[in-house]
């Protein structure tokens, strides 16, 4: 079976019933997020989340997920002087044109986004490759080993919210809600809940105000 993927990243504000964000503020390999729920095997999904970052060049990595024989199962990364990547099964799509962190990422395409502009094209994104079960979802490093072993220079530094996952792609009409903060729509199996995620090494998790606060321009 195919692997179906949306990817929405936003710069707009949010609110939902938890309030809150997490702070990474250091480009270092120990401050990090860890969601305590873990990933069923996906033949489709839609990762959505809020992005302020502070760090150049590149962002780093917001999140990453690994299982037991592969440590990439799937990495959202931009470091060094590197284009933004979505690894899937450590691979990636070969791109045509521009990409920034405000698309939907398809098998077949990339194209699209919550700003309604083209932003590149892509194709072969990891054909056939069900995401795995039962891995290790962290925030904010790059991880070579299952749930460690993180490398500074890959490190996401600024600020998150609203980390959901779906185990299907969401409709257009679905991204632009989220996106122009209209309704709370939680993720059916990873849901933004502060109960459900922990932080570590000096990161921290901080309340927000409103759907008006604006924290999360790129």
């Amino acid at each position: 079976m195919l692997l179906h993927v949306v990817l929405c990243l936003g710069t707009s504000a949010f609110k939902s019933p938890d309030e809150f964000k997490v702070s990474l503020p250091l480009r270092t390999n120990y401050l990090y997020g860890k969601v305590k729920k873990t990933l069923p095997e996906l033949y489709a999904f839609t990762v959505c989340l809020w992005l302020k970052s502070s760090a150049s060049p590149g962002i780093g990595t917001p999140f990453s997920y690994a299982v037991p024989g592969q440590a990439n199962e799937v990495v959202l990364i931009e470091w060094g002087n590197n284009p933004i990547e979505l690894l899937i099964n450590d691979k990636h799509p070969h791109l045509r044109g521009d990409v920034d962190l405000c698309g939907d990422i398809n098998v077949g395409s990339l194209s699209g986004g919550l700003r309604r502009r083209n932003l590149g094209t892509g194709d072969n994104l990891a054909p056939w490759h069900p995401i795995k079960p039962g891995g290790v979802l962290i925030l904010g490093q790059e991880q070579d080993t299952v749930g460690g072993r993180f490398d500074a220079t890959q490190a996401f530094v600024g600020e998150m919210s609203q980390f959901n996952i779906w185990d299907r792609v969401l409709k257009p009409e679905d991204v632009m809600t989220i996106a122009n903060c209209s309704a709370n729509m939680p993720g059916n199996i990873i849901p933004w809940i502060d109960s459900n995620v922990d932080v570590f090494g000096g990161a921290t998790k901080w309340p927000v105000e409103s759907c008006e606060e604006r924290l999360l321009d790129l």
